[in-house]
């Protein structure tokens, strides 16, 4: 079995270069501290680049800004403090929250609403916006498009409407344009405004000093460029039409990021709201907030376990499948360890609470969850550099489009046309929402499968692996000694060799006579009470089952009592050696009854998950302190033909090492503490959520169930969420490649580019969204 590890080192601590720990950004490796803030007034990714890079530019400090999420996570040293950090983000141009003060229990237990009914007002308000936007704006839009509906003075009517459309339903677009032009800046909302501020503003002129506002006065619409005499040419179907198309996107937009961020929210809505807590032999209900470390509470059938802790009394079933995705109810007794938020199926528990608000499992979950959508992969960090330059770069595009067209044909009314168009549908909101997106919805997804993907650089990790290394016990195995074989003597029927042998194992604590005892149980019902019981230190058990002096212990323990091992159960128990399996001699009334075998027993799904993993392209390799014939049994066991064996906890880095050094890109999947350095030095950690916090803490991905085959599940969503963020930012890229030509080329009207836009951001968003069927 595995050897006892020294002290593990600290998580990462082994870790290439360019690879974060888990919960370590790269950023604050060497901050003194650490904080998330929530950003407010960013419409675009261009914003997001603009408060990152004032934040960068403070002395020592490190953030990434997210504009999928609103939040900005900063890493700054000793001698700045996050009123600086807020100051600094007002500065920009942007609004900045400080995190709310620690809670005594998980947000889930104080409001589980509090996420929903914050955003609701802002998401009503925009919508309230839209709807009154799109009502004003549809006759304007009728009128212009189509001459036969044109009744004398209609381009009055249409000014009429347009005008609340343009000054109120923009409003967003104005302001945020005026505060960036404030502090020097140019985003998504300065090319909107422009936009449609110009498009209004000729109207209103043409209407007033040029021939527009004739009456019998009768407009066309173009699908291109608008040409004629500039005085009689009205965009007023533009400026509104652009607007409500716009509101319709970041309405759109922010529902479909709200669904994004949906398994977030119900992951921290899970957790129980009171508790019945056991005070002098009574129940008194109390908010889970008041329970604290080592207090017992009753859990009864139905009810939310409130807390992790452990079974103190009673025996139930629980199901766990909103935290592990696992359907199959889990069968707990007395001493067993329960999560909390999972649910009590059948009896009544009464749990012992070790670990309380945030550390517990449910709370860890949703920070990892929480940690890996505000991060960022390395093509989005491209992403956003680009989206930084962009406004500026188009503003100066559109310049030279307007007077490009007016050197080339001296059309104003052309010129005009195209320079809006392109201001219009340049902007870079798909490129800001591509990754944030995809993130949000991969790792809720995974979440809900009962899958922690700590960042998005792990993502790009998995594409690569080549090789997965599995360490053997608790991962392969279920680390558990079990009942193996049965062998009795001529003359012994297998029955009363268990039932004996188990009745004197079952008085002992040692692990391998729980595990006789287990199975002597399993397979003959109750067993007989055990008199004058007697250890033997290293050796075995003795005592008296129903008459008979019964020995149990190792084949050697029977020579010294002067009991001959027959030759068919001394060939058994070399041969169970072999086969790396514990052998236990029986003999009793001074005679040899017979022999049992316990062995660390192969997961029924481990034999699957190594072929799912094959599939996937991985090489699989065990790797174990064990025996190499131990591991080659249970490597022969579930198809496995690479072993690396008897490997000290410390040589399990070298091992990896050694794979990486021959070319290999390494995945780990491991659950120990002597697994946690190795899990650090893979090209990818994996840690089975039943392990040690050591190794949960070195790894990339959390598999929160001991099931190797959610390994494979967790590969499979880590490179479909990859392959969702590069469509994503492949459509993002080329869209504004493809549009801005087109754009100056005069083959858009203005409209129908504010309709490629705000649809253009929709896409991306709908498209992560896919990520929510993963099977």
């Amino acid at each position: 079995m595995t050897s006892t590890a020294p002290e593990a080192p600290p998580a990462g601590g082994d870790r290439p270069a360019g690879k974060s720990t888990a919960g370590e950004s790269t950023a604050g490796r060497s901050a003194a501290g650490e904080v998330e803030l929530t950003i407010g007034g960013m419409t675009c990714a261009a914003c997001a680049a603009r408060v990152e890079k004032k934040l960068n530019r403070m002395e020592g400090v490190r953030a990434t800004v997210n504009f999928a999420t609103e939040k900005a996570k900063v890493a700054y040293p000793t001698g700045v403090t996050v009123t600086e950090l807020i100051a600094t983000v007002e500065r920009t141009g942007y609004t900045a929250e400080p995190p709310p003060p620690p809670e005594p229990a998980p947000a889930a237990a104080q409001d589980p609403a509090a996420p929903a009914a914050e955003a609701d007002p802002a998401l009503r308000a925009l919508r309230e916006r839209l709807t009154v936007s799109a009502l004003l704006s549809l006759p304007v839009v009728l009128l212009s498009m189509i001459p036969a509906l044109q009744f004398d003075n209609w381009q009055w009517l249409s000014l009429t409407l347009a005008a609340p459309v343009v000054v109120w339903g923009g409003f967003g677009f104005h302001r945020a344009a005026f505060t960036g032009a404030r502090h020097g800046a140019a985003t998504m909302d300065t090319l909107v405004s422009v936009g449609t501020l110009a498009a209004f503003g000729w109207s209103v002129w043409a209407l007033f000093w040029g021939h527009a506002g004739m009456p019998g006065m009768r407009h066309g619409f173009d699908l291109t460029l608008s040409r004629g005499d500039a005085g009689s040419t009205l965009y007023l179907e533009v400026a509104a039409g652009v607007v409500t198309f716009l509101l319709l996107g970041r309405y759109l937009e922010a529902r479909s990021k709200r669904r994004a961020g949906a398994a977030l929210r119900a992951l921290l809505e899970l957790g129980a709201k009171d508790v019945a807590l056991l005070r002098e032999g009574r129940e008194v209900r109390v908010p889970v907030a008041e329970l604290k470390k080592g207090d017992r509470f009753a859990v009864r059938p139905g009810e939310t376990i409130a807390t992790d802790g452990t079974v103190v009394e009673g025996s139930s079933a629980v199901d766990a499948s909103m935290l592990t995705g696992e359907s199959v109810p889990v069968d707990v007794a007395v001493g067993d360890t329960v999560t909390g938020a999972t649910v009590n199926a059948s009896g009544r528990l009464v749990v012992e609470a070790t670990r309380i608000g945030a550390e517990t499992q449910l709370a860890r979950m949703a920070r990892l969850v929480e940690d890996a959508q505000n991060g960022k992969a390395q093509v989005q960090r491209l992403a956003d550099r680009i989206s930084g330059v962009f406004v500026p770069v188009v503003l100066l595009i559109a310049l030279g489009t307007l007077l490009g067209w007016l050197l080339a044909t001296g059309e104003p009314t052309a010129a005009f046309t195209a320079a809006v168009a392109v201001l219009i549908i340049a902007c870079p909101c798909a490129l800001g929402l591509a990754t944030p997106t995809a993130l949000m919805v991969g790792t809720g997804r995974g979440a809900q499968l009962g899958i922690l993907i700590k960042g998005p650089e792990v993502l790009e990790s998995t594409r690569r692996v080549d090789t997965v290394v599995l360490d053997k016990t608790g991962t392969v195995t279920t680390g558990r000694m079990a009942l193996a074989g049965v062998h009795p003597a001529e003359g012994t029927g297998a029955d009363e060799l268990l039932r004996l042998a188990g009745a004197v194992e079952h008085a002992s604590e040692h692990p391998v006579a729980r595990a006789l005892a287990a199975g002597a149980a399993e397979r003959t019902g109750a067993l007989p009470p055990v008199t004058e019981f007697g250890s033997l230190a290293g050796l075995g058990v003795r005592g008296t089952v129903e008459g008979h002096r019964v020995l149990v212990g190792r084949p050697g323990l029977l020579g010294q009592e002067g009991v001959t091992l027959p030759k068919a159960l001394t060939e058994a128990a070399g041969q169970a050696e072999r086969d790396g399996r514990t052998a236990v001699a029986v003999a009793w009334d001074g005679a040899a009854r017979g022999l049992l075998t316990v062995a660390d027993t192969v997961k029924e799904t481990s034999a699957e998950a190594v072929r799912e993993l094959r599939a996937l392209g991985l090489t699989p390799v065990l790797l174990t302190g064990d025996n190499r014939a131990v591991a080659e049994s249970v490597a022969l066991e579930v198809g496995i033909t690479e072993v690396v064996a008897e490997v000290l906890p410390e040589d399990k880095v070298a091992a990896v090492r050694r794979l990486k050094e021959e070319g290999r890109t390494v995945a780990m999947v491991g659950d120990g503490v002597n697994d946690a350095a190795a899990l650090a030095t893979a090209d990818l950690g994996l840690a089975m959520g039943t392990g040690t916090d050591a190794a949960i803490e070195a790894s990339d991905l959390t598999l929160v169930r001991g099931d190797l085959r959610v390994a494979a599940q967790a590969i499979r969503l880590s490179r479909r969420t990859l392959g969702t963020i590069r469509s994503n930012l492949c459509w993002a890229f080329g869209y504004n490649l493809a549009a801005l030509p087109l754009a100056a080329a005069g083959l858009l009207n203005p409209m129908i580019a504010g309709a490629a836009m705000a649809f253009s951001s929709v896409f991306v968003v709908s498209n992560s969204l896919r990520l929510r069927n993963f099977r």
